[in-house]
This record gives C-alpha cells, structure tokens and sequence, in this order.
C-alpha cells in the first residue's frame, strides 16, 4: 500500500512512530552533548598542559619522595612504614642500612681520633709544663722579701736534701740584694753526717760573706740527728711546741744471724784478702776488736757532732748531762736545754722577726726531665750489667 493509499491518520489516536523518534532525537542530541563535553574537558586539559607541562610530573616526583623518606625513616628507626617490599626492593634496603653503619662508624672514628688528640696535646702540655722550672728566683725578684729553703726527708747524697741541693739553694738566697734575710725549713729526721756537715759548712760560709743577712731555721715537724747537725749552724732556731728536736749522736746498726745460721746447718763461705775486709758482715761471728775499732770510729764523729753543736750555739745550751745522749725533746723543753730560741713559723719568723712578708721559695726542685734522666740511666747501667754477666757466662760455656 502507498502512502497516498494509505488511511488519513486519526487525530485522536497517539502517533507511535514521532514518540519513537522524538526519544531518538533527545538521546541523539544528549550524546552529542556528553561528547562536546569531553571535547571541552580534553581541550582544557590540553590548554592547562601547554601552560604547565611538567605539573603531573612534579606532583608524582614529590609524592614519591615523599613516600621515600617516610620509608627511609622508618628503615632507619627500625620500624616498617608499610608492607614489605618484595623484588629489587630489598637490594636498597640492604645497601642503605650498610650505608648508614659505615656512617656512624666513620662519626666514632672521628670523634675518638679528636678525643685522642686533644688527650695527646695536653698530656704534651702537662710534660711540656713539668720540663720548665716556672718557680720565682733570685735572678727576677723585686722588693723586700724573705728568701726560704727548704730541707725536707732524709740528709743523703742524690735526694732532694743532699748537700748539692740544699747549698745550690742556700748560695741563691743569699745572692739577692732584695732579700732580707734567708729561713731554712727543716723537717728531717736526719741521715748522713757528711752531707750534713757539708751543709753546716756551707751555711758558716755563706754567714761570713753576707754578715748582715741572717739566716734562722724553722722546724716543723722534726729537726734530729743530721737534721740538727745542720740547724746549729743558723743564727736562731725557731720550732713549734711539739716539734721533736734533738738527737745528737751517731749510730751503726746491723743484724747478725749466726744463731739462726747453727740451727739451719748453713755454713758462710767469706773470703778476704784483709784480716777485717769482712767486718760487720751479718752473717759472720762478731770480732771482739772489730766491735772495739766501730765503737772508737763513732765517738769520734760523736765528739765531732758536739763540737759543731756547741760552736753553732755557745752559751745559749745548759749545763744538762743528757743533752748529748740522742736523747730527744718536744720543741717546748728544747727552747728551754738552749738547743732552740723561741716558738715561730716561716710566716711569723718572716712578719715579726725579719720585717718581710713576702716569703719567695729558692729551693732547687728536680723536674721530671732530671728525674727521667736519672731512671733511665739507673736502668741502663743495670741492664749492661746483666749483659755483661751473660756474656762471661756463655763465654765460659764455650
């Protein structure tokens, strides 16, 4: 049937076909529309892209940094930001925590290597310090003042109270026109009666040169034996009240164990080329005349001791039968038998006797340079002679 064949359309009856083709249109026409959108999107996209290019990648880049130190962090602390990596991950961790370690280690070695060279330069210093004698003389002192010495420990030959030392000191004291006078502090339970007489002697002199420098003595804690050999060559004698003073003899002692030797069973083998090479030896009997001859030899430097004693103090001892038995007396009784003239200290003997304050130290004190010098010549000599016995020793082997 041809369309002019056709029926005329009824007005009251809905017309399927425009429906179906209206909805077609609309959807057509909202396709169109989705499309123009996406156009319009994708041109601003590509409009914002010709601005800033490289904007999704600089946001990706700091957002995996980002992701990367909190990792980091995390490895470092010990703690996991995350799952774990699986793959090639590994190899990075393995290889930053190694990084890490050698790091640290590379920071301890550093700050041990500044500590040791910090401790070496003040041990450097320290022995640098020690080396020098910063110690106020003679030679760059100024004003009035009271020179001081001091005898101190045992009177022996290569001790700080030897005769060399204490002389040396003495003669420094007296060679300053600024000093007004010279106190030797004592504290010394004596020991050899030569050294000591050396000083006594010198003293005497040093007295005669200067004859308006006068010279006291200070003890302290004690002034006996040797010690006082010393003391009476000084103008006064000052000391505290429990100061132990006195002492004037000489001794020798010794042990004998020829007993103790019977009742063992040994037999002393002693052989010399004088009848008493071998006197006092502690393991031989005890000769009658030896006993006799070591008696004389100590009265005599006995007789020698009180000769200085009553030179140094003359009128000023009394008239006591014990006051040269080396018996010794408290500081009080001493002032009282004239072995000393009154109770004072360096400081007082200084202020109140000499007029001069100041007290400057002329004693010669050995550094460690001297004291390092001497120990190790000590140990050198004994080892040459520890080779020198193993060679003869093998010598006789052969």
């Amino acid at each position: 049937m041809t369309d002019q064949n056709k029926p005329p359309a009824n007005p009251n009856e809905p017309d399927h076909e425009a429906g179906h083709q209206s909805r077609q249109d609309r959807q057509d026409e909202r396709e169109r529309g989705h499309e123009d959108r996406l156009e319009d999107s994708e041109r601003l996209e590509t409009a914002r892209h010709a601005d800033y290019p490289l904007e999704a990648e600089v946001r990706d880049a700091q957002a995996a940094a980002r992701r990367e130190s909190v990792e980091r962090k995390a490895r470092l602390k010990g703690e996991s930001a995350g799952p774990v990596k699986t793959g090639a991950g590994w190899e990075r961790d393995v290889l930053e925590r190694v990084l890490m370690a050698t790091l640290r280690e590379q920071r301890a070695a550093r700050r041990w290597k500044i500590f040791f060279r910090l401790a070496g330069f003040a041990l450097f210093a320290l022995v640098l310090f020690s080396l020098f004698d910063f110690k106020t003389d003679g030679a760059i002192t100024s004003g009035r003042h009271t020179a001081m010495v001091t005898l101190e420990g045992e009177i022996a030959a290569g001790t700080p109270a030897s005769a060399e030392s204490i002389n040396a000191s003495l003669q420094a004291a007296f060679a300053d026109a600024n000093a007004a006078g010279v106190i030797l502090k004592i504290n010394s339970p004596g020991g050899s009666p030569v050294q000591a007489g050396i000083i006594n002697d010198e003293i005497q002199r040093l007295r005669s040169l200067h004859p308006s420098k006068p010279l006291y003595v200070v003890v302290e804690e004690i002034c006996a034996s040797g010690g006082y050999y010393v003391a009476a060559a000084a103008d006064k004698i000052y000391v505290d009240k429990a100061s132990i003073v006195g002492s004037i003899g000489v001794l020798m002692d010794g042990f004998g164990f020829t007993g103790l030797m019977d009742k063992l069973g040994v037999e002393r083998r002693l052989y010399t080329s004088g009848a008493n090479k071998g006197m006092l030896d502690p393991f031989s009997p005890e000769s009658p005349q030896q006993k006799a001859f070591a008696e004389q030899m100590l009265r005599q430097i006995h007789e020698q001791f009180i000769a200085v004693v009553k030179e140094g103090r003359g009128n000023r001892l009394k008239d006591d039968p014990t006051l040269f038995s080396g018996l010794f007396w408290s500081g009080e009784r001493s002032i009282e038998l004239g072995l000393a003239d009154g109770l004072g200290s360096a400081e007082s003997v200084a202020r109140d006797v000499l007029k001069a304050e100041n007290i400057v130290d002329y004693t010669v004190k050995e550094n460690i340079a001297e004291r390092v010098a001497k120990r190790f010549g000590a140990a050198v000599g004994t080892a040459a002679a520890k080779t020198l016995m193993w060679s003869s020793r093998l010598q006789s082997l052969y």
